[in-house]
């Protein structure tokens, strides 16, 4: 009988323990393919920052180390700088994005050479009309056709900054086009798709906003996310555009 009474009690007493002691935690194994993606990423956005502000270092040099108050003409004469790096940029992203590519240097370089010319002449166009609407502005301000005039002229300004944002998103995306066409067709669609582009420039002056005050992280940290979500928007209103009819 004891042995009979041991034999039904020593099983439920071993599986006590075991149900006490609850279902194991399972572990969160990550693969060398999260690692690569993680580190790829985080390399890109750095090393993009850091070739962003080689390519544009008279501008950077302006923005940190003088008050532009004083020599805003001489960034307005360096600001077409802008236009082949984000050109350049831009395709580094379009390549991350395709296949996950980290060759930014090389992609990066052939980009800003490949589209050297066309970078320039958008850069100093949108550059241009926001000197011209700035100066109109300042003249006007205070001034009692200033109530009619200043939201015009303010109105041209951002529409001239996202014609050259959404161009330059459409340089590497259509090679061949010319750039009248590749103006036109920014022009066109930014309007069209307004409440797209809304986001895009509010990004786009979130990034302005955080460079002019910390420029260290702005350039250092801030820019390629921000640029990234900015392309990707561009990216989106310019479609249309870029997919053949078919």
């Amino acid at each position: 009988m004891g042995t009979n009474l041991a034999a039904g009690v020593g099983p439920t007493a071993a599986a006590a323990p075991a149900a006490a002691a609850g279902p194991r935690r399972r572990r969160l194994l990550i693969g060398p393919e999260t690692y690569e993606l993680v580190f790829g990423t985080v390399y890109t956005g750095l090393m993009t920052n850091l070739l962003l502000a080689v390519a544009c270092l008279p501008l950077v040099v302006l923005l940190v180390a003088t008050d532009l108050a004083s020599t805003w003409p001489l960034a307005a004469l360096t600001a077409p700088l802008l236009g082949p790096a984000l050109i350049a940029s831009f395709s580094v992203f379009a390549a991350f994005s395709a296949d996950g590519s980290t060759t930014v240097v090389r992609t990066f370089a052939g980009a800003w050479r490949r589209h050297l010319r066309r970078g320039l002449a958008l850069g100093a166009l949108a550059a241009g009309a926001v000197v011209v609407a700035v100066v109109d502005v300042a003249f006007f301000w205070g001034r009692t056709a200033g109530a009619v005039a200043i939201p015009v002229l303010v109105t041209l300004a951002v529409v001239a900054v996202l014609t050259g944002l959404l161009a330059l998103a459409a340089v590497p995306e259509m090679p061949d086009a010319r750039l009248r066409d590749v103006l036109l067709a920014a022009l066109v669609l930014g309007v069209r798709r307004w409440y797209l582009s809304a986001g895009a420039l509010v990004v786009l002056g979130l990034l302005v906003s955080l460079v002019a005050t910390r420029p260290a992280v702005g350039l250092g940290f801030a820019a390629a996310p921000l640029l990234f979500a900015t392309w990707g928007v561009a990216r989106y209103i310019l479609r249309p555009a870029a997919t053949p009819p078919t």
